[in-house]
């Protein structure tokens, strides 16, 4: 599969290994996805934030280090959790493929956030 322009433009921003893991991980998964947000300025973020849709000021969106993704089906965008675990599948695997590590928001403790994939801290600041 080949990401659309939209996605194309907002990976543009984002961190070159994380670009090349979700050019992989469009190689190889058996679904549509697009990415819905890569950079976020400071103020989308404090909305975010206002809104109880992010937990802080320290994303990694604000530097490049995180994409979020959304299932296609039928046109239309998918949020459900078996989705988002088959998606997280795939990114792992390319993640692997490409020797880059990510973190999935799916697996965190606190606010799980299916659409979201970073580049870990421990390894890029």
């Amino acid at each position: 599969m080949t990401l659309d322009e939209r996605s194309i433009e907002w990976l543009s921003e984002v961190h070159p290994d994380l670009q090349l893991v979700v050019y992989r991980c469009a190689e190889i998964f058996d679904l549509e996805f697009v990415v819905t947000e890569g950079i976020r300025s400071a103020e989308h973020q404090r909305q975010l934030v206002d809104s109880g849709a992010s937990q802080n000021m320290n994303s990694r969106h604000l530097t490049g280090h995180a994409v979020d993704l959304a299932v296609l089906l039928d046109e239309e965008f998918r949020l459900d959790w078996p989705l988002y675990h088959k998606l997280a599948a795939a990114m792992k695997e390319a993640a692997r493929i490409e020797a880059v590590p990510i973190e999935w928001g799916g697996d965190w403790l606190k606010f799980k956030d299916g659409p979201h994939f970073q580049l870990p801290w421990s390894v890029y600041r």
